[in-house]
């Protein structure tokens, strides 16, 4: 008689092959997922945030960690200027960046996003965003470029708008005196056909 289903093979039977499972207590981790976009543009002495999201299987962890890092245009060197750990942001000593910099994030909403205040020229370059919610710790961090702009004078956004505005203002007057100057041409013909049709009607009652 055969075994029943579980029972022991019988002899000389060939033996099947386990099924490869995770131990119990144990999930697959999947890859975290970070976000930033790819440039930003910010002007002189004002202030950009550098947005950072990121995608995790995992529950957020206690543990979770948040790093960003620096890498001037030009340089090969990247350093660390912000890092968020145990709940408290910290920002690294290291670069101008320590006066100026704000932390706006929220990692219970998958946010690690920063400020940057007062730019320079010299905050031109790549800012890296890297996130760890252990056990979920395998993925790529992200980056974005910044480009810091001339800011434009104030006297001379004035002057600008002014020649726009004195440019627009003569269009419309070349435009109304156009139309005043063919207004006053028809308004000259009619006057001019209506003397005509007086003149031919006397005529033609003298020489009828």
């Amino acid at each position: 008689m055969g075994t029943g289903r579980g029972g022991p093979a019988p002899p000389g039977a060939p033996h099947q092959p386990l099924a490869l499972c995770p131990p119990p207590g144990l999930s697959p981790t999947w890859a975290i997922h970070v976000y930033t976009p790819r440039e930003v543009y910010g002007t002189v002495g004002s202030h950009v945030t550098l947005s950072c999201s990121f995608w995790s299987s995992e529950w957020i962890s206690e543990d979770i960690s948040i790093t960003w890092h620096f890498q001037a245009e030009g340089s090969r060197d990247s350093i660390s200027i912000f890092h968020f750990a145990k709940g408290q942001p910290y920002i690294d000593d290291v670069g101008t960046f320590k006066e100026r910099m704000e932390w706006v994030g929220n990692p219970r909403r998958k946010d690690g996003s920063i400020v940057i205040h007062n730019l320079d020229y010299t905050d031109n370059g790549t800012f890296t965003c890297d996130v760890k919610n252990p056990p979920d710790i395998v993925g790529k961090s992200s980056q974005v470029t910044l480009y810091v702009l001339e800011k434009v004078p104030t006297r001379y956004g004035v002057v600008l708008g002014s020649i726009i505005g004195g440019a627009l203002l003569l269009v419309l007057l070349v435009v109304a005196l156009v139309y005043l100057v063919r207004y006053c041409w028809l308004r000259r013909q009619a006057v001019l056909q209506r003397r005509l049709s007086c003149l031919f009607l006397i005529l033609f009652y003298l020489f009828n």
